[in-house]
């Protein structure tokens, strides 16, 4: 796994003890809503495509994906990145692995997309292989019962599972606060300073904070020196 040689984590096996009530409830939620509503934004939490698009596409930007790449994805779903990677990058390459805790989900995406080439999906909590680049889209969003504490420590694990898995870089986002919103507690709002101070401690990193583009939230793209192209 990515994180047995990861300084940060001396004790891993214990790390994933801790961990596991989270993975389990994040799994018994989604597979839920994919019962319920399929593979459709819906279906993964999301009010409407066109703001699921959106989010994707900012996701993306950040990396070069012309010609030939690989990419995971990190909490996949039924594998929504693929219709934003088939329009917005259409001549590009990319060997696509696609992540996700909940085996309904992969059951999904399979259906959807078992037939293109170079497309993989697995139920796991995090990505067996290191590609060029990684997204998680959506997956810090919605942390359920956890505390605030509990939460924000499957975060910095799942941000060190994604630089330790990506070889040029990777992208993810959160939801911003809103102050003219009544909090909900199941949701994890942010603001970017704690998380781009985390990423930026890794000495490799050149870390990017994107907001201000018609969704409430921001995203955080890490790219590495060593390995800039």
């Amino acid at each position: 796994m990515p994180d047995s040689c990861n300084p940060r984590y001396p004790d891993a096996h214990a790390l994933e003890q801790r961990l596991a009530p989270i993975h389990a409830a994040i799994e018994r939620y989604y597979s839920g809503k994919a019962l319920r509503y399929g593979a459709t934004p819906a279906g993964v939490d999301w009010p409407s495509r066109a703001g699921q698009e959106l989010r994707i596409v900012r996701l993306l930007r950040s990396f070069n994906l012309e010609g030939v790449c690989s990419l995971n994805d990190l909490g996949c779903g039924y594998g929504a990145a693929l219709a934003v990677l088939s329009k917005h990058y259409p001549d590009a390459e990319v060997d696509y692995l696609g992540i996700d805790l909940s085996a309904e989900m992969i059951r999904l995406a399979n259906t959807l997309w078992g037939h293109r080439k170079q497309t993989n999906f697995i139920v796991a909590n995090a990505s067996p292989r290191i590609a060029d680049y990684s997204i998680a889209s959506g997956i810090f969003h919605v942390k359920l019962e956890q505390t605030k504490d509990h939460w924000e420590q499957f975060v910095r694990k799942t941000l060190d599972d994604l630089s330790a898995t990506s070889r040029h870089g990777f992208a993810v986002n959160f939801l911003l606060p809103d102050a003219n919103e009544p909090e909900v507690l199941q949701l994890y709002r942010t603001r970017p300073e704690p998380w781009s101070r985390y990423c930026e401690s890794e000495p490799d990193a050149i870390v990017e904070v994107i907001s201000n583009y018609g969704l409430p939230e921001f995203t955080l793209a890490v790219l590495k020196r060593s390995s800039a192209i």
